[in-house]
C-alpha cells in the first residue's frame, strides 16, 4: 500500500553533514560542467548544430552546458511524435502512469543534492533555496502520483432511479509547457508531470537561460520508463519555436508561467482557432506579482522582518511571489524600518557556491540592466535607505535595496521588478494599507502581521490574492499544503500542488445508462 503524501524535508546547512553533502555534491557537478544536451523528440537524441549556452550568473565567463537550439520544424516534428505517442499513452492504467512519477521521484531523491548543487551554477541559488527547489519537484511527483491514483476510474454522481450515471477523467491530447528560469526544476518539472499523468504527451520548452536542469530532470523521466514521445524536450528561442507550439492546431493545452507579457500574448494566441483546429485550447498561465506584506501596529515586529527579509530578498527577489511592497502602519513605520534596513544590510552577496551566502547573482546581464533601471526610477520615487553598497566585481550582481516613503502609485510600487529592490509604503490605517495592497493589477501573494483578530479576518474576505498567509512570509508554498495560483494579472489561478490541478489537463466525459 502507497504511503500518505508527504512533503521532502528541508535541511538546516548548518549541520556538518548535510554541509559535507552538499559541498561534495557542488565538487562533483563543478567536474562536469560544459557539456553538450541534445534536444529530446520521439524519445530519440538531436543535435540540431546550433546551440544555447547556459552560463553561471554569478561567474559568467563559466559555461554550465550548452543545449541544442530548436526551429520551428524540430517543433513541428514533436508535435507529431507527441500525437502519436499520446494514442498509446492515455490509455495507458492510470496507476502505471503514476508509478512513473513515483520512480523519477525516487531517482531525484537518490540525487537530491546534485540536483541543488547545479541549480547553484545554473540560475545562483544559495544552497537552501536550490535544496528547496528540488525538494518542491518530489512533492510535485509524489503528490500528482497520488492524485491521479485518486481520480482514475469512473466517479459516481447522485442517484437517479432506473440509471446508472458516471464521471470519467479524460486527458487532453497533445499539448506545450512553457517553464521559466526561476524554478527551474520545480515549476518546469511540476507542469510537466501533471501534463504527463493525467495522460497527455508533452512538448516541454525551457527557458533558455536554465535548460540544463530541465535536460536533466527530462533524463530522469526517461529512466524511470517515461515511454518515447511522451516528453519531448525543445529548447530554443521562443520568438522562432514559441508561436509554433501554440499555434499548431494539433497542441491542445498550453501550461506557462513566466511574465504578464508572455502570458498575455500566449492567451491571445490560444484562442485563435486555426484550420483544422477542433477544440478550444486552454491555457494554464502564472505571470508574476506585486506581491505586499502588511504590518500594522499590534505586530510581532521580530517575527514580520523576519518574513520580510525572507520574502523579498530570498533567492534575489526572483520570485513571482517575493515581497516587493511592504505597507506599515504609521505608529511602527519607522521602527519596522529601520529593523528590515538592518537586517538586509546584513545579508551576504556573493558566489552561492560558498555556503554563508544569502545572495547570489541575478539571472543574467539584461536582468541586472533592467533592475538597475528601475533602481534609478526609485531614487527620484522614494527615499534610497539601502543598495550603495558595492557589488562583487564579478557576476551579474544587485545588492540589496530599500526605497522608503513610496507612494502607493509610484512605478517602483506597481511594476514588477523581479530583483531585491523592496518599496515601504507608509499607511495612515489599516484599512488604507488593505487598499493599498489591492491596488496593483495584479493578486499573486500577500501577507498579514497582526494580532488583531478582526484585521485577520478582515485580511481573508478582502486581501485580493490568490494565497494569503497571515503572520507569516508571503513565499514557499508548500505542494498539498498551499496550492499556488494568483488573480487577476497573475494568471488564471491554476493552484499548482493542489487537488483541483490535474483536471485542467483533463476533460470530464458523463455517461448515462438507462435499464
Amino acid at each position: 500500500m502507497l504511503t500518505s503524501f508527504r512533503n521532502e524535508p528541508l535541511l538546516d546547512f548548518s549541520s556538518p553533514q548535510y554541509c559535507a553533502a552538499m559541498q561534495s555534491a557542488l565538487d562533483k557537478v563543478r567536474g562536469e560542467l560544459g557539456r553538450d544536451w541534445p534536444l529530446v523528440i520521439g524519445g530519440d537524441p538531436v543535435t540540431t548544430g546550433r546551440w544555447i549556452e547556459s552560463r553561471n550568473p554569478a561567474h559568467p565567463s563559466v559555461v554550465v552546458g550548452r543545449v541544442s537550439a530548436a526551429n520551428a520544424d524540430h517543433a513541428s516534428l514533436a508535435i507529431e511524435s507527441a500525437e502519436k505517442a499520446s494514442l498509446a499513452w492515455r490509455r495507458t492504467d492510470p496507476d502505471e502512469r503514476a508509478r512513473v512519477l513515483l520512480k523519477a521521484a525516487a531517482i531525484l531523491r537518490r540525487r537530491a543534492y546534485e540536483f541543488s548543487a547545479l541549480l547553484v551554477y545554473e540560475v545562483s541559488k544559495s544552497w537552501i533555496e536550490a535544496w528547496a527547489d528540488t525538494a518542491e519537484l518530489i512533492d510535485f511527483l509524489e503528490f500528482y502520483a497520488r492524485e491521479m491514483m485518486r481520480l482514475k476510474g469512473d466517479h459516481c454522481t447522485s442517484p437517479y432511479p432506473g440509471e446508472e450515471n458516471q464521471v470519467t477523467y479524460l486527458p487532453l491530447g497533445v499539448g506545450a509547457v512553457i517553464s521559466p528560469w526561476n524554478f527551474p526544476l520545480a515549476i518546469m518539472g511540476g507542469m510537466t508531470a501533471a501534463a504527463a499523468v493525467t495522460g497527455n504527451a508533452v512538448i516541454v520548452k525551457p527557458a533558455s537561460q536554465a535548460p540544463v536542469a530541465a535536460a536533466l530532470f527530462i533524463q530522469t523521466l526517461q529512466e524511470a520508463s517515461m515511454p518515447a514521445g511522451v516528453l519531448n524536450y525543445l529548447p530554443g528561442p521562443g520568438a522562432e519555436i514559441g508561436d509554433v507550439l501554440v499555434d499548431d492546431p494539433r497542441t491542445r493545452f498550453v501550461a506557462f508561467t513566466g511574465s504578464r507579457e508572455v502570458g498575455v500574448r500566449i492567451h491571445e494566441r490560444a484562442a485563435a482557432v486555426h484550420p483544422g483546429q477542433r477544440w478550444l485550447k486552454r491555457t494554464i498561465l502564472e505571470m508574476g506579482g506585486k506581491d505586499a506584506i502588511i504590518v500594522d501596529e499590534t505586530a510581532d515586529l521580530d517575527l514580520a522582518t523576519d518574513g520580510i527579509i525572507a520574502s523579498a530578498f530570498g533567492f534575489q527577489g526572483q520570485k513571482c511571489s517575493a515581497c516587493s511592497r511592504l505597507i506599515a502602519t504609521q505608529p511602527i513605520y519607522e521602527e519596522l524600518l529601520d529593523r528590515v534596513i538592518a537586517r538586509a544590510a546584513a545579508l551576504k552577496v556573493g558566489d552561492p557556491a560558498e555556503q554563508a551566502t544569502n545572495l547570489g547573482a541575478v539571472i543574467d546581464e539584461s536582468s541586472k540592466r533592467k533592475i538597475e533601471r528601475y533602481i534609478e526610477i526609485g531614487r527620484s520615487e522614494g527615499r534610497m535607505v539601502l543598495g550603495s553598497a558595492p557589488p562583487p566585481p564579478e557576476g551579474h550582481y544587485v545588492v540589496p535595496t530599500i526605497f522608503a516613503d513610496a507612494a502607493p502609485n509610484a512605478r517602483i510600487a506597481q511594476e514588477e521588478i523581479f530583483g531585491p529592490v523592496l518599496s515601504v509604503i507608509p499607511a495612515r490605517s489599516y484599512a488604507e494599507a488593505l487598499d493599498i495592497a489591492n491596488g496593483t493589477e495584479y493578486g499573486l501573494t500577500g501577507a498579514v502581521y497582526s494580532r488583531d483578530r478582526q484585521r485577520l479576518e478582515q485580511a481573508r474576505s478582502e486581501f485580493h490574492v490568490g494565497n494569503l498567509y497571515l503572520n507569516r512570509k508571503c513565499t514557499g508554498a508548500l505542494v498539498g499544503i498551499q496550492p499556488f495560483g494568483g488573480f487577476n494579472m497573475s494568471g488564471t489561478d491554476s493552484k499548482a500542488g493542489g487537488s483541483d490541478y490535474l483536471q485542467l489537463f483533463m476533460q470530464a466525459k458523463s455517461v448515462s445508462e438507462r435499464f
